[in-house]
């Protein structure tokens, strides 16, 4: 199937409670906090389609799940959209891409009205380490109905949907031989700089030198932590610049840069992810 962002993640290890109350001031509507069977926690910002997703645990100073202990705070989480789990891992195996099994689990949900639910899920996940220093999986909502609710999508800042997710990379060659590969070429394309262009959907996932990350964001890009080819930007469609510029300085995020088009948050406010609100 053709690409489409499903999720980003931003790993907020055991500062569950910083990350949700950081991104409440980014004006963000969040969820109330889900535990998934497989032991994490999270937030969610559900969007137009798709959403950001804060990862960790609940607990200050507790266990994180195995496969995400090895990730720093910040942008780590890729997510594309699934269907048919078990055929798309099948189709990834035959095309030599390095994929897990497909995986299911839950995270139970309550209503405000006090109503309660599970959300289902099947994931498969690229081997660690195949691609970026972070998580590439697809996503199969079984329950799409326990995620994408009216109460949920409705944001201060006027958020409606993911635009660009920008990675630092050493070689964007390599990244976009992997990415064509499991999405085909149509969907490639190289920009300036010597970026490669992954066009998913009304979204764009750019893999740019590590240089051209550096010269774009400044002071703004986040800690890479030891990570070589990361996540480093977000970028969301919003619906009123000025309106989203009002909601920041309200709640006192430091160090807002205006720029042709966008607002840039640095990731020092954002969990050490890069955000920009986009006109």
């Amino acid at each position: 199937m053709d690409p489409l962002i499903d999720h980003v993640v931003v790993d907020v290890r055991d500062r569950m409670e910083e990350g949700a109350r950081r991104y409440r001031a980014l004006g963000f509507t969040l969820t109330p906090m889900g535990k998934h069977s497989l032991g994490s926690a999270n937030h969610l910002a559900i969007l137009g389609r798709d959403y950001i997703e804060l990862l960790g645990t609940d607990v200050p100073g507790g266990t994180l799940r195995p496969d995400l202990a090895g990730f720093p705070i910040g942008l780590n989480g890729l997510v594309f959209l699934a269907r048919e789990s078990d055929k798309l891992q099948a189709q990834q195996q035959g095309r030599g891409v390095p994929v897990q099994g497909v995986l299911n689990f839950f995270r139970p949900v309550e209503y405000p009205d006090g109503s309660k639910a599970n959300a289902q899920f099947n994931v498969v996940r690229l081997d660690l380490g195949a691609a970026f220093d972070g998580r590439m999986y697809w996503c199969e909502h079984l329950t799409p109905e326990h995620v994408w609710r009216p109460e949920w999508q409705d944001h201060p800042n006027g958020a409606t949907g993911v635009a660009r997710v920008l990675l630092s990379v050493r070689d964007p060659a390599r990244q976009a031989a992997l990415f064509t590969r499991i999405f085909g070429p149509a969907h490639m394309a190289e920009g300036a700089d010597g970026r490669r262009v992954l066009k998913a959907g009304e979204a764009v996932v750019e893999f740019a030198p590590r240089a051209a990350v550096r010269a774009e964001l400044g002071d703004a890009a986040p800690d890479p932590a030891g990570r070589g080819d990361h996540m480093a930007l977000l970028g969301l469609k919003v619906r009123d610049l000025a309106a989203t510029e009002a909601v920041l300085r309200a709640n006192g995020v430091a160090g807002v840069a205006s720029l042709p088009g966008r607002l840039r948050v640095p990731a020092a406010e954002a969990m050490n992810a890069t955000i920009d609100f986009m006109a």
